[in-house]
């Protein structure tokens, strides 16, 4: 595949290697492109590489790929601890927690560090007008929203969203990355606070937590009420576990925060089991009790 059939994009960094940005550099690195990705020390790219390795073991195991394309996706992935080393980057893709200042500093930075001169800023952001990140930077016509699904290596869907900064050419060139290159169903969004799939998801959630939180009916009634009555996979409770409470309570104030309505407002509780450190599945413990409960980790990604 030649660089115009790639849109002009062979070297992916990624700035984070949480679950998300893990996911994000193993679609990257399986699709063949050179992949370089950033943690803040020697212990996250520890824990990142291992987890990026976990998935692709996975991938053998289940068959969805060969041996060979494992051992092709891992040549292809190295890791750094320091964002110079994204100079030579055609597109960076930030993956860390859904909190605007700590995004913004990650833009300043890339801003900085990246020197082609047509390298692009995608944020992985659930939530963050694009636009607040982009007036940050001196490329605000290069920078756009491109949001995975957790677990990225299987979900196909990815938003793609522009600000009213964001030059056409830009739009057009990441839909082609997304959809061409990695393979993503692509949908578009306004740059709006949620974008398309979490404004209408978190509402549902917070919901089900106020209705949990005034004693309406137990965590397990409601889940089983909307996974059994409604033919959901998974009830609003037993979701928000799964996305993090942290990040649900971040996306629900962001949500609050641009529209000003009652519903957006987080609950009260939901704040208050953050506070706890009751952040779901990652900490074994949030509106239902998890196996394999682990500490948050300290690096920067998600």
């Amino acid at each position: 595949m030649t660089r115009t059939d790639r849109a002009g994009i062979d070297r992916v960094g990624i700035v984070g290697c949480g679950l998300m940005g893990s996911g994000i550099a193993e679609i990257c690195a399986r699709a063949g492109l050179e992949t370089k990705v950033y943690e803040v020390d020697a212990d996250s790219v520890s824990a990142g590489r291992a987890r990026i390795q976990a998935s692709l073991d996975r991938a053998v195991q289940r068959g969805k790929i060969g041996k060979q394309a494992r051992a092709e996706a891992l040549a292809l992935l190295t890791f750094t601890t320091e964002l110079d080393d994204f100079a030579d980057r055609d597109l960076a893709i930030e993956a860390v927690p859904e909190r605007e200042e700590l995004k913004r500093d990650v833009f300043r930075a890339l801003d900085k560090a990246m020197t082609q001169p047509d390298a692009v800023i995608a944020s992985n952001t659930s939530s963050i007008p694009v636009v607040k990140l982009a007036t940050v930077t001196s490329r605000p016509h290069m920078i756009i929203g491109l949001h995975f699904f957790n677990p990225v290596p299987t979900l196909k869907l990815v938003e793609v969203t522009a600000s009213v900064l964001t030059e056409e050419s830009t739009r057009q060139r990441i839909h082609a990355f997304a959809t061409d290159i990695l393979g993503r169903h692509v949908i578009r969004s306004q740059d709006r606070a949620g974008f398309i799939v979490n404004a209408l998801l978190i509402p549902y959630i917070t919901a089900a937590i106020r209705m949990y939180e005034s004693g309406f009916a137990s965590a397990d009634d409601i889940d089983s009420g909307m996974v059994m009555g409604c033919a959901h996979p998974m009830g609003p409770l037993a979701l928000a576990d799964h996305i993090g409470l942290d990040t649900t309570l971040a996306i629900a104030e962001s949500l609050y925060q641009e529209y000003r309505e009652p519903h957006h407002a987080p609950p009260p509780l939901l704040a208050r089991m953050v506070a706890a450190g009751h952040l779901g599945r990652k900490t074994g413990q949030g509106f239902h009790q998890w196996p394999a409960a682990r500490p948050p980790r300290a690096g920067v990604g998600e």
